[in-house]
């Protein structure tokens, strides 16, 4: 496991910037009245400067009042209500002009009068969204499976977390138990949290979740150098406690995405199992990478040393993350 380490950090940097860089644009559009909507746009701020994308309706629409902008740390908000005639927008095309050349994607969410939601990415490939009637039961599917597959891999810090498990358990069967044992336990709070019988605020839970990953990072150092612990005998059971807690992370995700009313159980069940072929995604990935370079030949220092640069660089990052993420919580 060792022999991973320094490509993995190397990767975490990378994923760590193109995160920040390709956070996507959002666009909500709620349905208030036949054919009248209220419509949010939100693009995100990079550098201080405004991602170029502009929100194009087709040429019938017509704004009822015109946009009001906004301005956050990371975005710029632009809110208007538009009358797309007794049709309403069915049919009609959306168009993200300069999305194709920039690395962003636009999460588009779509409410109507009979309580029907869709949620959609659009990609740069193909920088505009026909809004259709209401979905079937393969589109919801289908997206919110795709949902979970990016959410996941999208978050840094449950990757982190899943990383230290890696690095805590070198035998094969008991990582499969433990992380089992965190796959089981953030599906469940996922479920609760996404139907509401159990809530718990966002920011204390992101504090939380970054203090988790400093924990593991201790037990990881505390591993190598000799010493034992409950966590180390029972890895499984730590990791069980601490998914319980990453699915409320999952369902704040998933709130933000907003479920289908008539297609509840089904949205639920496809973006769960979307996180965990995300999450899947990455254990092989990681024991691939294992594998390969296990056969490399590596200086005997970077074996001694790579270890413990893993663990203090994953407490390092939890505590900052945990700090961060607290002052913002009080500010």
């Amino acid at each position: 496991m060792k022999h991973m380490v320094w490509l993995l950090l190397l990767w975490f940097m990378g994923l760590t910037a193109m995160a920040h860089e390709s956070r996507p644009a959002y666009l909500e559009i709620n349905e208030t009245t036949t054919g009248r909507y209220d419509v949010m746009w939100r693009t995100p701020v990079l550098s201080g400067m405004r991602l170029p994308i502009v929100l194009k309706f087709a040429d019938g629409v017509r704004s009822v009042v015109e946009p009001v902008e906004s301005e956050l740390n990371d975005s710029l908000i632009e809110r208007r209500i538009i009358d797309a005639g007794p049709t309403g927008l069915v049919g009609q095309r959306i168009e993200f002009i300069g999305l194709q050349a920039s690395i962003t994607d636009v999460l588009v969410r779509v409410s109507r009068l009979d309580g029907s939601l869709t949620t959609t990415l659009v990609h740069p490939a193909q920088p505009w969204i026909d809004i259709a009637g209401t979905p079937g039961m393969l589109s919801v599917a289908g997206a919110f499976l795709v949902h979970g597959i990016q959410h996941i891999l999208g978050g840094v810090d449950h990757l982190l977390f899943v990383f230290g498990l890696l690095l805590l358990v070198s035998n094969g069967w008991m990582l499969v138990k433990t992380i089992t044992a965190f796959t089981l336990a953030h599906s469940i709070t996922l479920v609760l949290a996404a139907l509401g019988a159990v809530r718990l605020p966002g920011p204390p839970v992101e504090a939380t979740i970054a203090l988790s990953i400093l924990l593991l990072a201790v037990e990881i150092a505390r591993k190598n150098r000799g010493e034992t612990s409950f966590t180390i005998q029972w890895p499984w059971v730590v990791a069980f406690c601490f998914g319980l807690l990453h699915g409320f992370g999952f369902a704040g995700a998933l709130a933000q995405i907003g479920l289908p009313r008539h297609d509840l159980p089904l949205a639920l069940f496809t973006f769960n199992v979307g996180v965990e072929i995300g999450q899947l995604m990455f254990v092989a990935a990681a024991l691939s990478l294992r594998a390969l370079l296990l056969h490399c030949r590596l200086p005997r220092s970077a074996l001694l040393y790579a270890q413990p640069v893993a663990s203090y660089g994953l407490g390092t990052l939890a505590a900052f993350w945990f700090f961060e993420r607290v002052w913002s919580f009080w500010t």
